[in-house]
C-alpha cells in the first residue's frame, strides 16, 4: 500500500506531503491544478527518465519520495538485491541541478533497473490513453490465468521455460564451437599423429646431433685417434716413454734441490692426467663403429624433426611438445564438447516433457475459465454503458513453447450487436477502451493480489447512470486493493473512502500546486462543486448528500 507521497521542487510543486490510506482514495481538482504533475513525479518512482526541466529551483535538487507498507512476500527481493527489508519501505528519486538522477531504497543507492523491478510490483498507473497493454498476449494471459488459478502452475512453467531457453542457448553455443573444431579436426589430428609418432619425450636432441655427427665422421675420428695413440706408444720415440723419462730425471733433481719440488709435482700430475687421457682415447676408439644403417636411422629422425621445426616455425623439441599438448587438448576438448552436447540435448528433452505437462494443465484450466471471463466481462460492460458488447478469448495451439505455454491467445471484442468479434486492438474505439480496461482490472482484482492501482481520469466522457456504476465498481475494487482515482465525476468522488483535492495558488508571486486532504464537509462541498460548477447551489448540495448516502 502507498502510504505517503513527498514531492519537493518539482515543476509547480514547491513542497507536497500527503498521507494515503487503504481503500478508495479519490483525488479531484480543476483542470491544470497539477494532478498530472503529481503523476509525473510518481512515474519517476517507476524508473522513468528524469528531466532537468522538471526542477523548479534550478540551484536545488528535486526530490520525489514514496513510502509503502510491505508484507513479507517482498523479503526475497530485498535479500536478492542486498537491501534491508523494512515493513515501511521508502523509495526515493533525486534529480540534481547537474541533470543527473539518483535512486534509493531505504536510503541505499540502487540502479534504475532495481528500482523499476520493485516499484512495478507496487504501483500500476493507468490513464485513459494507456490501454495498449490490453492488446498484449502477456496481459491477456494474465487475465485468464488469474481466473484459472494458474498462479503456481505458471510460475513452475516459466521457471522451466527459462531453464529451457538457457539450455537451448548453451546447446547452440556448443554446436557452433563443435562445428568450428570439426572443420579443422582431421588436419589437426594429422599434425598430432606426426608429433606423437616421433615420441618427443624420449628424444634428447643434443645427444641426437652428437650421435649423428659421430656417425657421419666415424672414419676420420677413428683414424686420428689411432695416430695419436701410435705416437704415444712408439718404443723408440714414443711421447709417453719420453714423458716418463723426463719425469724420473726431474724427480732426481728435486731430491737434491727443493726449488724443483713444485715443478716435479706438476709434471707428475700432468703425467697422470696424460695417462688417463690415453686410456679414455683407447676406450672411445673401441666404441667407434662405422654403421651405415644406424647413420640412415639417425639422419631420417633428424630430418623429420627439422621438417617439423620448419612446419611449426619453432626451433626446439620443447616447443614441439607444447604444440603437441595443445593439439591433444583441443582434440580432447572437441570430444568433451560432444559429450556436453549430448548431455544438454538429454536435459532439453526432459524439460520439453515437463513443459508439455505443465502447458497442458495451463490450457485445460484456461479453457474452463473462458466462459467465466465472458460472463463477468459482459455483465460489467453492461453496467458501464456497453449493453451490446461481446467479448471472447480465443486460445489456439502454438507450434512451439512460449513464455505462457504452448498456445496463443487473442482477446476478441465487439461493441455492437450483429457484427463479428474481432481482435480487440482493431475493434475497440477510444471511448470504449477505458471502460473495457476498468472491467478487466475489476476481474483481475477479484482473483489476484494487485499492487496499488492509480486510475487517471479513465472515467472521462461518461455521466449519469454509467458514472454511478463506475463509482460503484471502483468502490468494489477497493475492497480488495488500494485504489487511487483521479476523477472529475461527482459520482466517483462520492464513493471515496478518503478524498483529496489538488489546488493551485499564488505564493509570493509564484504559482504553486499542492494537495490537501478533505474532511467530510470539504468532501461534500467538493462533490457539490463538481455537480454545479464554481457556484454551489442548494440542489447540488442535496444531490451531493444523496450521492454520498
Amino acid at each position: 500500500m502507498l502510504s505517503r507521497i513527498y514531492i519537493k521542487n518539482f515543476a509547480l510543486i514547491d513542497a507536497l506531503d500527503v498521507s494515503l490510506k487503504n481503500g478508495l482514495q479519490v483525488i479531484t481538482g480543476e483542470t491544470g491544478a497539477g494532478k498530472s504533475i503529481i503523476l509525473g513525479a510518481l512515474r519517476l518512482i517507476l524508473g522513468e527518465r528524469a528531466d532537468l526541466k522538471s526542477i523548479s529551483k534550478t540551484e536545488e535538487k528535486s526530490i520525489v519520495e514514496t513510502e509503502f507498507e510491505l508484507n513479507n512476500q517482498f523479503k526475497k527481493f530485498f535479500i536478492e538485491n542486498d537491501l534491508d527489508y523494512e515493513h515501511q519501505t521508502i523509495i526515493r528519486r533525486e534529480i540534481l541541478p547537474s541533470g543527473k538522477s539518483r535512486a534509493f531504497i531505504n536510503d541505499v543507492p540502487v540502479t534504475l533497473d532495481v528500482l523499476k523491478e520493485l516499484s512495478s510490483q507496487l504501483i500500476d498507473i493507468h490513464s485513459q490513453f494507456e490501454t495498449s497493454n490490453l492488446f498484449t498476449s502477456e496481459y491477456q494471459f494474465k487475465i485468464i490465468d488469474g481466473l484459472s488459478e494458474n498462479k503456481k502452475i505458471i510460475e513452475d512453467y516459466q521457471q522451466d521455460f527459462s531453464e529451457f531457453q538457457s539450455l537451448k542457448i548453451q546447446l547452440k553455443k556448443f554446436q557452433i564451437q563443435f562445428s568450428e573444431n570439426t572443420k579443422e579436426s582431421d588436419y589437426k589430428q594429422f599434425l598430432l599423429n606426426e608429433l606423437e609418432d616421433l615420441k618427443l619425450d624420449e628424444i634428447d636432441y643434443d645427444d641426437l646431433q652428437n650421435q649423428l655427427s659421430v656417425q657421419e665422421n666415424a672414419g676420420m675420428i677413428s683414424e686420428n685417434i689411432s695416430q695419436i695413440l701410435s705416437r704415444f706408444h712408439q718404443e723408440e720415440i714414443g711421447f709417453l716413454s719420453f714423458f716418463n723419462e723426463a719425469k724420473n730425471k726431474l724427480s732426481k733433481i728435486a731430491e737434491v734441490s727443493s726449488g724443483f719440488s713444485e715443478l716435479d709435482e706438476r709434471l707428475e700430475t700432468s703425467f697422470v692426467e696424460l695417462k688417463d687421457i690415453i686410456s679414455e682415447l683407447e676406450d672411445e676408439s673401441e666404441k667407434i663403429e662405422i654403421n651405415p644403417e644406424n647413420l640412415v636411422i639417425l639422419s631420417e629422425l633428424n630430418n623429420k624433426i627439422n621438417a617439423l621445426f620448419l612446419k611449426h616455425n619453432v626451433s626446439g623439441i620443447d616447443e614441439l611438445k607444447e604444440i603437441r599438448n595443445q593439439l591433444l587438448g583441443e582434440q580432447k576438448g572437441t570430444a568433451e564438447i560432444e559429450t556436453h552436447i549430448a548431455e544438454i540435448e538429454e536435459n532439453i528433452t526432459k524439460k520439453q516433457k515437463s513443459l508439455q505437462s505443465l502447458s497442458d494443465k495451463l490450457s485445460k484450466n484456461r479453457k474452463k475459465s473462458v466462459p467465466v471471463f465472458i460472463k463477468k466481462a459482459e455483465d460489467l460492460l453492461k453496467k458501464l454503458g456497453l449493453e451490446k458488447a461481446k467479448v471472447n478469448i480465443e486460445l489456439t495451439d502454438a507450434s512451439d513453447f512460449n513464455q505462457f505455454g504452448k498456445e496463443n491467445i487473442q482477446l476478441l471484442f465487439q461493441a455492437n450487436s450483429g457484427f463479428p468479434l474481432k481482435p480487440i486492438q482493431t475493434a475497440i474505439s477510444g471511448g470504449e477502451r477505458s471502460r473495457v480496461m476498468l472491467a478487466v482490472k475489476k476481474i483481475i482484482a477479484e482473483s489476484d493480489e494487485l499492487p496499488t492501482l492509480i486510475l487517471d481520469e479513465i472515467d472521462t466522457g461518461v455521466s449519469g447512470k454509467v458514472a454511478e456504476e463506475i463509482g460503484n465498481l471502483m468502490r468494489e475494487m477497493s475492497n480488495d486493493m488500494q485504489l487511487i482515482v483521479i476523477s472529475h465525476l461527482a459520482q466517483v468522488a462520492a464513493k471515496g473512502n478518503d478524498n483529496y483535492k489538488v489546488v493551485k495558488e499564488d505564493v509570493n508571486g509564484k504559482t504553486q500546486s499542492t494537495i490537501i486532504s478533505l474532511n467530510k464537509e470539504e468532501k461534500l462541498n467538493e462533490i457539490a462543486q463538481l455537480l454545479s460548477g464554481s457556484k454551489i447551489t442548494e440542489a447540488a448540495m442535496a444531490q451531493a448528500k444523496e450521492l454520498i448516502g
